[in-house]
């Protein structure tokens, strides 16, 4: 089999697809099941299944609101010796979500199969976007970072819409808890696949910063089983951006969606994307596509619910929403749907170790540091991905507070969502970082600059979209959209463009916990 998959590569892809869709169904024949249809009527549909969708389907349920969740992606399996997930080293169709091509931040172009994979890459005008596509959504393809924001950086960006307090009481241990987050333990630290973690750490000591913990999501307990070999490796063997096929990560599926589901008033229906949102009378008016795992549209059909929770993420919470405006078929959408829109301040860069040694893939962050010496900003350590060999490259993910603001149109000609990115914008958090990385390179005696040779992504991305319909401007303080009574947004679109140099997916998890709560308790 080994040796037709890598005949298959070579094709290229538009022979291979036949062939492919063949052996993925053989590789995960569960994705191809028949899938079942949602109800044609339901109390609630929440569009999407990520971080706060998942919140509001198992938060609703609890409350007796029976709820529809429709996710677009497939529901992927996780098992302890088969190769569920791809690989970004070698990807293949698996690994992105109907696209047939990729370059990652190694610079080296891929080929590959058209199919449904877990990650959607979108070109926009000036950036990149990347973000789930399956059941669990950005869960199934993050790399587990789970930290909330210092508070003056939230308050500078959230302006009252949200009380960092009452997070910090409440909504942020309540996630720590649901999501077992914890940071990495001695053993794990200390093993050879996170030779660069401490070495990392021990180059930002020699510059003068101290290492701080980071929360993640990771099951440690896979990884201990990964690395006495009772688990095919996964966590310890970079994989991450595209799925951990044993279940390393504590995503979604396992918990929230799970919890929801395991309630009998939730129900998830993968395979279904929603195309259009509307109104008729007072009722909510839900166009959906179901889909085969290769891209084939089975049917197409019109749902009803009561209430809406829209979860798709920034960006397709957004482009459902600057559709429906410029459609007509939400017309009373206000003027700040689509604005507010960022990058998190996203920026993929690495310099190299301090003197020759095997460094290891394993992928959890181990820990962070925290610069304002220009633009405030964190850096994470990070692993190489996409490099099936030893480089010697300790690499950090960087995540800038960056004021910049774009605003996400409908494209009428395209019937698509439209996005433009200043350069500048992307050049100026880019050389913060490189700045940075740099100090530190000098300080600890790195052996080689990786700056001139451009390691980071192959164009300006961002993995961690936030904005287009922000609270307290397109939505209440709670994520109740201006005009339409029972319409809701729940997931980054809410947010204001930025988390604070701190991935966002424990403040996208704690403000959907703070914002069903209200909801649920007034009653609308």
């Amino acid at each position: 089999m080994l040796g037709v998959a890598g005949a298959l590569r070579g094709a290229g892809p538009a022979a291979a697809d036949p062939l492919w869709n063949e052996l993925f169904r053989g590789w995960v024949p569960e994705i191809f099941a028949p899938l079942p249809d949602p109800p044609e009527h339901s109390e609630a549909i929440v569009v999407g299944s990520g971080f706060g969708a998942a919140v509001a389907a198992l938060r609703l349920a609890e409350a007796g609101i029976s709820n529809t969740v429709l996710e677009r992606g497939s529901r992927w399996p996780n098992d302890p010796q088969r190769e569920i997930f791809t690989g970004d080293d070698l990807p293949d169709g698996r690994g992105f979500w109907h696209r047939t091509s990729f370059t990652g931040v190694t610079k080296v172009p891929m080929e590959f199969a058209d199919f449904g994979g877990v990650l959607d890459v979108t070109p926009f005008g000036g950036i990149d976007v990347w973000r789930g596509a399956a059941v669990g959504g950005g869960s199934v393809v993050f790399t587990g970072c789970m930290i909330a924001p210092q508070q003056h950086h939230f308050d500078e960006i959230f302006r009252g819409t949200v009380d960092y307090g009452e997070l910090d009481r409440i909504y942020y241990p309540r996630v720590r808890e649901m999501l077992r987050l914890s940071p990495m333990p001695a053993d794990i630290y200390n093993s050879e696949p996170f030779t660069h973690s401490r070495m990392w750490d021990a180059q930002v000591r020699k510059a003068g910063y101290q290492p701080l913990f980071s929360d993640s999501i990771f099951n440690w307990d896979i990884l201990r089983g990964e690395l006495a070999g009772g688990t095919r490796a996964s966590a310890i063997a970079a994989r991450s951006n595209l799925g951990n096929s044993n279940g390393a990560k504590f995503d979604l599926n396992q918990n929230y969606l799970k919890y929801a589901q395991d309630s009998g008033r939730s129900r998830v229906f993968p395979g279904h994307r929603v195309d259009s949102i509307g109104r008729d009378g007072n009722r909510y008016v839900v166009r959906i596509s179901k889909l085969d795992p290769t891209g084939a549209i089975l049917a197409v059909r019109t749902l009803t619910c009561d209430k809406l929770f829209l979860g798709a993420g920034s960006i397709g919470t957004t482009e459902l929403l600057v559709r429906a405006r410029g459609t007509g078929a939400l017309p009373n959408l206000n003027e700040h749907v689509g604005a507010g829109w960022g990058t998190n301040g996203d920026v993929v860069l690495a310099r190299s170790a301090s003197q020759l040694a095997g460094l290891g893939q394993g992928v959890p962050s181990a820990g962070r540091i925290f610069d304002d010496s220009e633009m405030p900003l964190s850096l994470e350590s990070w692993y190489i991905p996409g490099i099936p060999v030893e480089t010697g490259g300790l690499a950090s993910l960087g995540l800038v507070i960056d004021p910049t603001r774009a605003t996400i149109t409908y494209d009428a000609a395209r019937d698509a969502a439209a996005l433009n990115w200043p350069r500048g914008a992307q050049d100026a958090i880019v050389a913060a970082c490189r700045t940075v990385d740099r100090r530190i390179g000098e300080r600890a005696g790195a052996l080689v600059d990786y700056g001139p040779i451009g390691y980071d992504a192959n164009a300006p991305f961002t993995a961690h979209p936030l904005g287009g319909a922000v609270l307290g401007q397109a939505t209440d303080n709670y994520g109740r959209v201006a005009g339409y009574p029972g319409l809701y947004v729940v997931d980054g679109a809410a947010i204001p463009g930025s988390t604070g140099a701190v991935n966002p997916s424990l403040t996208i998890t704690a403000v959907a916990e703070r914002n069903l709560e209200a909801i649920i308790r007034s009653g609308h």
